[in-house]
């Protein structure tokens, strides 16, 4: 029997349970994403670049970027971010604001704090070459090598919420529906759309 490769046998991993959202992008912790790669390639290292003896390359006009380097079974993939707040916007040495069609927004310089955590983001994305969480970067919310019966449990679970969309019969039902959800997929996000469209033109 063929001997798996490490991207055949990470990308099959589901990592659901271990994931959290924030400004609806769906993060993969760190440590667990580190466990399930150690608990598979023992022999896996990472380290993270230094630039002039620095965690993170910085640009005055830029702001921040942090660098790893994970190696799994011979192979050697490096990986750059650069440092976000909360809202995904790049951090530099002081704050500034920007326009968004919401108003006028603050960014925080950034900290050692913030730093950190782009490192282990950093690390986490670094992994997902190698085939870990990579189906999360891509939209999805299931990995490629899930099983036929996850599939089916997906396929009720939208079923289910389907039903619950179509029970709704104000915009703040679904807003509240909409909100409690953990996993916003494409089909999930087309499923309130199409209803609130359907409420909207209903007034």
């Amino acid at each position: 029997m063929e001997k798996k490769s490490t991207w055949q046998v990470l990308s099959a991993v589901n990592c659901n349970s271990f994931t959290e959202k924030k400004n609806g992008l769906t993060y993969l912790s760190w440590a667990h994403a580190w466990g399930i790669v150690k608990e598979n390639y023992p022999d896996a290292s990472y380290r993270v670049i230094t630039y002039d003896g620095k965690p993170y390359l910085f640009d005055e006009h830029l702001g921040y970027l942090v660098t790893t380097e994970v190696t799994i079974n011979g192979e050697t993939i490096p990986m750059n971010l650069p440092v976000m707040d909360g809202a995904n916007k790049a951090q530099k040495h002081v704050g500034y604001k920007i326009t968004t069609r919401f108003g006028e927004k603050s960014v925080e310089p950034a900290s050692m704090f913030d730093i950190n955590t782009a490192i282990m983001r950093c690390l986490t994305k670094n992994l997902a070459m190698f085939g870990l969480g990579h189906y999360i970067y891509a939209g999805e919310d299931l990995p490629v090598g899930a099983t036929e019966e996850a599939k089916s449990n997906k396929s009720e679970e939208i079923l289910t919420l389907e039903q619950q969309v179509n029970n709704c019969t104000t915009t703040a039902d679904l807003k509240k529906l909409f909100d409690e959800q953990q996993n916003l997929t494409t089909e999930v996000k087309e499923l309130f759309t199409k209803k609130k469209n359907s409420l909207t033109n209903k007034k």
